[in-house]
């Protein structure tokens, strides 16, 4: 074996175990341009065609596999389950004080912290409140009678 030998070799488990390590793809496109010179190497090719066969074989890895590796990733949005809360009826369990800027709310079997949509509004302890939207950690929220009485 001669050196270029091993150097397509070593770039081609250096480019495994640099994959295997990162949780993107970003070094598995050298894998088979390495081989395909390394096979090209032994076969006793000159270094421009090692060379040469490495960049085409990495090329056509990348224009071939990245549309579909791209796709895969991208996966669908995953629910944090943040907005099942949103439309929902909660009740405040310390008073929401937008002045203040405390306030605590309790939907869906979880508390929250809440902020008043009106942050003059004071909303107290037990009242029924509709969750408009999330700011954050906070839900923002209005008086359950004012979202019944608007639809």
């Amino acid at each position: 074996m001669e050196i270029m030998d091993f150097i397509w070799l070593a770039a081609a488990v250096a480019a495994s175990i640099i994959e295997a390590a990162v949780p993107a793809l970003v070094s598995i496109w050298f894998v088979p341009g390495s081989l395909l010179a390394f096979l090209a190497s032994l076969l006793g090719a000159p270094i421009w065609a090692q060379a040469a066969l490495f960049l085409a074989a990495t090329v056509l890895a990348i224009i071939f596999t990245r549309p579909l590796a791209r796709r895969l990733q991208k996966g669908r949005p995953v629910s944090t389950n943040a907005d099942r809360v949103l439309g929902a009826t909660a009740v405040v369990t310390e008073e929401v004080n937008g002045l203040l800027g405390r306030g605590r709310v309790s939907v869906l079997g979880n508390s929250w912290a809440a902020r008043s949509e009106d942050p003059k509004l004071v909303l107290s302890s037990g009242q029924q409140v509709t969750v408009v939207r999330i700011e954050g950690v906070k839900l923002i929220v209005t008086p359950a009678s004012l979202t019944k009485g608007d639809q």
